[in-house]
């Protein structure tokens, strides 16, 4: 069986859906590799890389697709991919399916059996295939990184003879992976770090990393979250303090990093434009949401926007700004889904659609759109 690996071609991404080192394990699947030359340069990954590890190097994307069996990508398929695809072929990629709607029909139409990455089961078996964890982690770190870069003074306290500069404060606003790891690295850089959540459980894992943890601890937020872990709705007395807490917070902060998504849905606003203007001059937000319409409502995607004093970054693809990284572990989680998906014994495809995980990432197969959150 081939497998095919073409170049990226939205704007701005870097990343690669597989490297040297899984192109090697491809191959010891029985696996036939071909990549499209340059597929890799952006994460610095050669064509003389990839050859070495035993790929063939495709001059163009049809050369790369002409009767794969599995593609694999960073990014869904432009129109003009999709219609290299060979019908039945297998696609794993970040297909957006929620807000690309044209997409998973396109990708039914041509026959395609897609699995959108994005869609994973949250479960414990899966959890190395988890490209969303994986990225986001990456994301956490590099927002506080250009934050930091951004930010006009130094991020520790600092103790000279002429005198001592204040450390930082920086408010981590949602408690994922992202947020979990955008507290670790500010507290690294020697800020004084707080975050919040609508999860009592986040409580303690942001005070083991060294944050404050804000939020209005009455009874109605200790039993805010589900058996399974899942926030519950609040009711507008708690949300209503909930906000006067955090824009009394706010106003103290020189970083505000915002991470809060909802899949298939607009961002939720957590910094509003009257908070803004209560920061200080010269403070940074970083939103992690721009793409989904924003966690401020002055964020814009991929710019960097400055009001009322205060930079508000929008980059939708920080992990693309550590390519070389981003790739390595995406690359791995594509990987070990694929492994599941084929015969150890013959190479031959082998897709057990009673797996959970590959039904939970299923979106089309036999010509017909199968996810159910986007059937009927």
């Amino acid at each position: 069986m081939k497998l095919a690996v073409p170049k990226e071609k939205r704007d701005g991404e870097t990343r690669v859906a597989a490297t040297p080192e899984t192109v090697k394990k491809f191959k010891s699947l029985g696996l036939e590799v071909a990549i499209e030359s340059g597929a890799g340069v952006g994460a610095n990954f050669s064509d003389a890389d990839y050859a070495a590890a035993g790929a063939s190097v495709a001059p163009d994307a049809a050369s790369a697709l002409a009767n794969a069996d599995i593609v694999l990508k960073v990014r869904g398929p432009s129109a003009e991919e999709t219609a290299l695809l060979k019908q039945g072929a297998v696609l794993a990629a970040l297909l957006a399916p929620h807000t690309d709607k044209d997409a998973p029909a396109a990708l039914a139409a041509r026959g395609v059996t897609a699995f959108a990455m994005e869609l994973l089961p949250r479960i414990s078996r899966a959890q190395s295939m988890d490209v969303l964890s994986s990225q986001a982690n990456l994301a956490g770190y590099k927002a506080v990184i250009d934050a930091a870069a951004t930010y006009g003074r130094a991020m520790p306290m600092m103790m000279t003879a002429a005198g001592t500069i204040a450390p930082a404060r920086v408010l981590v606003m949602g408690v994922g992976v992202a947020g979990l790891q955008a507290i670790a690295t500010a507290k690294r850089l020697g800020a004084i770090v707080s975050a919040t959540d609508v999860r009592p459980a986040t409580k303690e894992q942001v005070e083991s990393l060294g944050g404050t943890f804000v939020a209005v601890m009455d009874d109605e937020f200790k039993n805010a979250q589900t058996a399974a872990g899942y926030a519950k709705p609040m009711s507008p007395e708690y949300q209503a303090k909930q906000a006067a807490l955090t824009a009394e917070t706010i106003k103290k902060q020189d970083i505000v990093i915002t991470t809060a998504l909802i899949p298939g849905r607009k961002a939720p606003i957590l910094v509003t434009e009257e908070m803004i203007k209560t920061m200080k001059p010269g403070s940074v937000i970083v939103d992690l949401a721009a793409g989904a319409g924003g966690n401020t409502p002055l964020s814009k995607p991929d710019e960097t926007v400055v009001a009322h004093g205060v930079t508000i970054m929008g980059n939708t693809n920080l992990p693309g700004a550590l390519a070389a990284d981003a790739s390595s572990l995406y690359s791995r989680n594509l990987f070990n889904f694929i492994s599941l998906l084929v015969d150890k014994k013959t190479g031959a495809l082998a897709i057990d659609w009673n797996d959970e995980i590959v039904s939970g990432s299923g979106l089309t197969k036999d010509g017909e759109i199968v996810h159910p959150s986007l059937k009927g």
